[in-house]
């Protein structure tokens, strides 16, 4: 089978990027070979996923567009699909998904959709875009939900159920893996003490983050604790008020905003706990990767978090939207080392058997096989 894997974003994207570009990586040949295409904006200077991609040795094709409805994209997309003798062409997201369902209308391949989640803050993707993106994919083949919530959200908006799987985000768990001799290097290059007890968190600076909760959660804890650290990784528009909120705390020093910090494995190894604030989500990779890292986890319950970071199993999962909640589990984690200890352990034993990358891509490949054969027969 030749699959399309079809994706259009800014910057350096989020969570799916690492779904994607590793799935690529890690699909069988013996049963897919796949190109990987993002549809660029000439405009965006940030973009580096063809980096990321070359680093994998995958099949990656750009196609650039001078603006956001550049009609040049549909006959490069369908030059494209010819040359690669595509079957299967799968969209991420409502520009991706639009552009699948307009070429399957026209040539003799198969679509569909993985849904991410609906997690732009924009009032025109949020109440015009995002609405109509849930209405189209009710009328796709197959459209795969990251999480229950998505998959009911989906059903809600017409989707037939028996066309809406769930496959949870998944992650390689070889490849994410703790190792206690990388510690005490990965604290002195960011600065830290010995002593100092390093909370982080990683994600865009994006309002649905709520990262001045977090921050605000932190304060709480940090005015009893003056050994209390906060790392915050990424980049987003909400730098300049998340800066104000770390001043107006009297923080400065102990909370820190680091960018865009492309080595995750070397953040967490910094750590000593995780904190996901989200006011929503899809499937958050980034808990995934404290999982397998073996960093505690406070999270909030949102999106799929709970199902793949069980409540008080695999991490403490709290309401969304409250400080004081997130600093009430921040300080249990801290205080109750052995049940944090033992959440720990679940948590990679869950990534390493349930949420293998592994699996994942043997489902995966089994759903197109599935698509191209009913293809075929129509």
């Amino acid at each position: 089978m030749r699959v399309l894997e079809l994706r259009s974003v800014r910057g350096t994207g989020g969570g799916p990027e690492k779904t994607i570009l590793l799935g690529a990586a890690k699909a069988d040949p013996a049963r897919a070979r796949v190109t990987v295409c993002y549809v660029r904006d000439e405009r965006d200077q940030v973009f580096g996923l063809d980096q990321r991609a070359a680093a994998l040795g995958l099949d990656y094709v750009e196609i650039r567009e001078s603006h956001s409805f550049d009609r040049r994209v549909i006959p490069a997309l369908g030059e494209l699909i010819r040359e690669r003798g595509i079957d299967i062409v799968h969209s991420h997201e409502y520009k991706t998904d639009l552009l699948a369902w307009w070429i399957a209308r026209r040539t003799p391949v198969a679509t569909l959709s993985t849904a991410h989640g609906w997690t732009g803050h924009t009032p025109r993707e949020r109440f015009v875009y995002y609405p109509l993106n849930r209405r189209l994919l009710a009328r796709f083949p197959l459209v795969i939900a990251v999480s229950s919530e998505i998959r009911a959200s989906l059903v809600a908006a017409g989707a037939d159920e028996g066309r809406v799987p769930v496959i949870l985000n998944a992650i390689d768990h070889r490849m994410f893996r703790r190792d206690a001799a990388r510690s005490a290097d990965a604290r002195h290059a960011l600065g830290l003490g010995a002593d100092d007890v390093v909370f982080g968190s990683v994600g865009r600076l994006e309002p649905q983050k709520r990262f001045d909760l977090l921050i605000e959660a932190f304060a709480d804890l940090h005015r009893s604790d003056s050994t209390l650290r906060l790392l915050i990784a990424g980049e987003g528009s909400e730098r300049p008020r998340l800066e104000r909120a770390i001043r107006d705390c009297r923080l400065a020093g102990a909370c820190r905003l680091l960018g865009h910090h492309h080595d995750v494995t070397g953040l967490h190894h910094a750590l000593d706990f995780f904190e996901q604030s989200s006011d929503y989500e899809g499937t958050p990779n980034v808990v995934l990767e404290a999982m397998a890292l073996e960093t505690p986890i406070v999270a909030t319950d949102v999106g799929g978090t709970a199902e793949i970071c069980r409540p008080d199993v695999d991490g403490l999962i709290v309401a969304p939207g409250s400080a004081s909640r997130l600093a009430a589990a921040m300080r249990t984690a801290i205080e109750n080392g052995a049940a944090t200890r033992d959440r720990v352990a679940h948590a990679r034993s869950r990534v390493e058997h349930e949420l293998s990358f592994d699996t994942r891509c043997r489902r995966l490949e089994d759903i197109y096989e599935r698509l191209v054969t009913a293809r075929v027969a129509a």
